[in-house]
């Protein structure tokens, strides 16, 4: 029986749906993390992957029994304009296996060499942005936010060149699969309605099975996209994760969050925030994000159209309907989760108000977004929770203010004191990525070689809604010298 049992149905799609290449080799692997409680979520042996086989496997240097390596072919929007023809640039999909739950995994690797999607790009990945990918992933993951897996990190022991000479490193990345709407808008684009079809039918067969053989499958799976992606973009929102690149390529039909570049996680909450140094209009700022999903998949929809209904008129009825959707589907999903995160169990109508009366003192007074929220579970305990939440506010009194309409609010719920305390602390987490946090691991990683901080960070992350004493500064907000303006994709 091989190592990794691969069951391959991407690769079982005609030859125009990618390149089949294997991943170029590197000089001197070395690993730096192995995700061992994935590993056996995936039915894989962490012994096997940590030894030389699995180190040829994850570096690149070997292909293992039943891997069929290629590189997806996709076009994509980007900042709006449209590139027909991306693809995996450095990144080779080595197969599928099933999980110990039945579900369909894709195992990919990231940096591995050019394709021939790179664009003269070299196909490699630095360090740097590996380690990002492999944090943020694994802590959204611990959040509870769908999301790609990071399954092992190693290092090249090769260069690459960026601004400066860095050292190289490959991911290996775990998605429920890595078809995205720009793979849609690929076949849309040539006019391949056959490709279309059987993209789309692969879709339903891997992600919503319960859709085949329906009356209107593909409009059922457009409206399956659709609230996926308003679900997932809402949970981004509530724990204040800004994407970045939020380009139809990187957009997800499977709807997790995938393609971790230049992302980045509130500190004081500002709804205009952006942190990527290639965003330079803010089209992708934090609260443009749920506006960009339904701008990426109405571009779903045009690519769809021809599978939607017969003629022109009717398909594009049938996609406006279906995109009509989001905005309901979003809404309930954000303004569910914010109640939640205020410690309120039952719906009122004013409860979006207040939701966002507090939203608007914390970017006037320039609150930190995470602290305030996980503060305000203390608080619905009880007033003394107070003094620590006035402390997030450059002017205390517009706490003070809101927090007794807030107070009369909770008097009209069942809950109470610790219970709700313990409820709220449920979804309002005292630990996430924070950028200074990345960027000194990073540091740490790329200038002494000392992955400890990496690992002490992953440790943290990995139960993000307990209280950790010993590592209570985690939590903390960044100093002023800390603090990061600019996230870069690496790329």
């Amino acid at each position: 029986m091989p190592a990794i049992p691969f069951d391959n149905s991407y690769a079982r799609l005609p030859d125009r749906f990618f390149a089949r290449l294997p991943p170029t080799s590197v000089a001197a692997p070395r690993l730096i993390r192995l995700n061992r409680d994935l590993a056996l979520a995936l039915g894989l042996d962490p012994g096997w992957l940590a030894g030389p086989e699995g180190l040829a496997m994850l570096s690149g240097n070997g292909v293992a029994e039943g891997s069929e390596p290629l590189a997806a072919a996709y076009a994509g929007h980007q900042f709006g304009g449209l590139v027909p023809q991306l693809g995996d640039g450095r990144a080779i999909l080595l197969g599928e296996v099933i999980d110990r739950d039945g579900r369909r995994r894709d195992i990919q690797l990231k940096g591995s060499g050019p394709t021939p999607f790179s664009r003269q790009g070299d196909g490699r990945a630095a360090l740097g942005p590996v380690l990002r990918e492999y944090a943020v992933s694994e802590a959204m993951a611990a959040l509870g936010i769908p999301t790609t897996r990071a399954l092992a990190a190693v290092l090249t022991g090769e260069r690459v060149l960026r601004e400066q000479a860095l050292p190289g490193a490959v991911l290996t990345r775990v998605a429920a699969s890595h078809i995205r709407v720009g793979t849609f808008q690929y076949f849309a684009i040539r006019g391949d309605t056959e490709a279309l079809r059987s993209l789309a039918d692969h879709v339903i067969a891997r992600h919503d099975p319960d859709l085949a053989g329906t009356e209107h499958p593909y409009r059922a799976l457009l409206s399956a996209v659709i609230g996926r992606q308003a679900d997932l973009v809402a949970r981004w929102l509530l724990v204040g994760f800004i994407h970045g690149v939020m380009n139809t390529d990187n957009m997800s039909v499977a709807g997790e969050t995938i393609d971790y570049g230049p992302c980045a996680f509130l500190d004081a909450y500002d709804p205009a925030a952006v942190f990527s140094a290639i965003d330079q209009h803010g089209r992708y700022a934090y609260g443009n994000q749920p506006r960009i999903a339904l701008w990426n998949l109405t571009r779903l929809a045009e690519a769809l159209l021809p599978l939607l209904a017969d003629g022109t008129d009717a398909a594009v009825a049938v996609a406006e309907e279906a995109l009509g959707a989001f905005g309901p589907r979003f809404a309930g999903a954000y303004h569910g989760g914010l109640r939640r995160k205020l410690g309120l169990f039952s719906e009122r109508e004013e409860d979006a108000e207040l939701a966002a009366d507090l939203l608007e003192a914390m970017r006037a007074g320039r609150a930190d977004f995470t602290l305030t929220f996980r503060r305000l579970a203390d608080a619905a305990a009880g007033p003394a929770g107070d003094a620590d939440m006035r402390a997030l506010f450059e002017d205390p009194t517009a706490y003070d203010a809101w927090a007794g309409r807030w107070r009369r609010r909770l008097d009209e719920e069942p809950r109470a004191g610790e219970e709700r305390r313990a409820a709220m602390r449920r979804v309002n987490p005292a630990f996430i990525p924070r950028n200074h946090r990345i960027e000194a691991v990073i540091a740490a990683a790329v200038e002494r070689d000392d992955f400890a901080p990496f690992a002490e960070l992953l440790e943290v992350l990995a139960n993000p809604y307990e209280e950790q004493p010993a590592r209570a500064h985690y939590a903390d907000p960044p100093g002023e010298h800390e603090r990061v303006h600019r996230t870069f994709c690496g790329t």
